[in-house]
């Protein structure tokens, strides 16, 4: 017998607590699912369903109406993942004795190989910094985190001070699902990380910043829309016409890596990837070079 629901307020805080103890999701996926079930919720609201009771046919035109308006399969996929998380939960807890949604389907993501920076970009990037403006050092230090290190942008603006060990070339990062890993931190990552700390030591700091290595001008910590923004700036200065953002800065760590003989589980690891077959879609990148390189170099293919 399902249990009883005794509030809406209460199901939504013991979703949150589901999705972060239980499931262990980051806190970006926990907000991305908890937006779904408010697009879950105002469907059933504007056709009088019962957002836990809903059936698969109930379930299957509301995918369709919410997902015609998506044009991207990747956020349409989120999307169905969000609601599958929802249903799951209340499997789970008991609220229902059978999931709707186990048989439904949408749009598959498609799997795109990702934008990558060759060498001479990231060094005309890296260069188009201004490092007497206020924030040229820290910019520096953190262009070179992302692509010395292959950080994820929000492994960047959460990194704290306490984690990074100096002397031992390493710092411990906090990945997806809280899930932590040990990170090789670059030699001219490492000298530019100590500019920006001969910097920070003289900006204004709020209490919630002093264990944050990377803070704004008003000494709070950076958001994932500011290094976003940076990175835009920066490429557009420097002649880059690719779509660029902080994660192509992480593709182009580990491209450069795989093109230079390091292993792929070795990437994987420096990546913070659960499944290798994530990481290979870094294989494939490597060889559309070699094809590239075969039809630019072979003397068959010059007449």
């Amino acid at each position: 017998m399902a249990k009883k629901i005794t509030s809406d307020e209460h199901l939504r805080r013991e979703y949150h607590t589901w999705l972060r103890l239980e499931r262990g999701y980051s806190p970006n996926t926990i907000e991305g699912y908890e937006m779904d079930l408010d697009k879950l919720r105002t469907y059933a609201q504007e056709h009088g369903l019962d957002i836990v009771h809903m059936d698969f046919d109930q379930l299957q035109d509301c995918i369709y109406a919410l997902c015609k308006d998506l044009k991207s399969e990747a956020t349409q996929a989120r999307l169905l993942a969000g609601i599958h998380a929802w249903f799951r939960f209340l499997l789970y807890k008991d609220y229902i004795e059978q999931d709707p949604s186990e048989l439904l389907e949408g749009a598959k993501k498609s799997k795109h190989l990702p934008t990558v920076l060759t060498l001479d970009e990231v060094n005309a990037m890296m260069e188009a910094i201004d490092l007497s403006s206020n924030e040229g050092h820290r910019n520096r230090a953190m262009m070179e985190m992302l692509y010395g290190s292959g950080l994820r942008v929000s492994e960047l603006v959460n990194l704290q001070l306490s984690k990074i060990y100096l002397h031992e070339h390493y710092m411990l990062i906090e990945g997806k699902g809280s899930k932590q890993r040990l990170v090789p931190i670059s030699p001219v990552a490492e000298e530019w990380f100590g500019y920006w700390m001969q910097e920070r030591a003289t900006w204004p700091l709020k209490p919630e910043s002093k264990d944050i290595a990377f803070v704004n001008r008003y000494g709070r910590p950076m958001t994932r829309a500011m290094v976003f923004t940076i990175v835009k700036r920066l490429c557009a200065e420097a002649g880059i016409t690719k779509t660029v953002s902080p994660h192509t800065l992480r593709h182009s760590f580990a491209t450069h890596l795989l093109q230079n003989g390091a292993d792929l589980r070795i990437i994987q690891q420096l990546l913070g990837h659960e499944d290798l077959a994530t990481t290979e879609i870094y294989t494939h990148l490597n060889v559309q070079d070699l094809r590239q390189a075969i039809l630019n170099c072979h003397p068959a293919n010059k007449s």
